[in-house]
């Protein structure tokens, strides 16, 4: 039997859009292995067209993916936690923004509201970062998530150190595997590599 066989994972895609594809290639991994998967796009990740593609585009690949209709809206995303309508959400790509607003419990975008809206029934919230400032000023909001109920991350690295020496992108590749630990309620390790 899958592990993931029947749960349901909504998948948060916020602004990083260079690293959309390795994202959404783990949201289609998630649904080979028997995943329910809700995409659930920013504001920003719904609207803003980039040499990395069209926005209308990526929604419409994470619906393909996914057979489902994209969360693109805060009431749409509220009901997520009162009706149970996941086991989990993912946030891959995690923005500095993001995760930011997270670390301080701000909740003005759909991801935001879904964050919240699963906290509230202490569901696991997968992180995949991916930010040029993880190693500067976002480096105290990762400290505070990771010392945070529900909170998992994807293991994470210096993606570009000598051109970026502050970037820090997930291992995309990894998603599944912290997804099925953090529905056991753990985080799998090392986080840093």
């Amino acid at each position: 039997m899958k592990k993931l066989s029947g749960r349901r994972i909504g998948f948060a895609v916020t602004g990083s859009f260079c690293t959309f594809d390795r994202a959404f290639q783990q949201a289609e991994a998630l649904v080979k292995a028997g995943a329910e998967v809700t995409p659930i796009f920013s504001e920003h990740a719904a609207s803003i067209d980039t040499r990395f593609g069209k926005a209308a585009d990526h929604i419409r690949r994470m619906e393909e993916i996914s057979q489902r209709k994209a969360l693109l809206s805060i009431s749409e995303a509220e009901p997520l936690g009162p009706k149970k309508m996941l086991d989990c959400i993912a946030v891959a790509p995690c923005t500095s923004n993001t995760l930011g607003k997270l670390a301080l419990g701000v909740v003005d975008t759909t991801v935001t509201m879904a964050v919240k809206s699963m906290l509230r029934n202490e569901m696991p919230v997968i992180i995949a970062l991916a930010t040029n400032d993880a190693l500067r000023c976002s480096a105290k909001n990762i400290g505070l998530l990771m010392n945070s109920r529900n909170y998992y991350f994807v293991p994470m690295g210096q993606d570009a150190p000598m051109q970026k020496p502050s970037s820090v992108v997930a291992h995309f590749e990894r998603l599944q595997e912290t997804v099925e630990a953090a529905l056991e309620g753990k985080q799998i390790q090392p986080v840093l590599i």
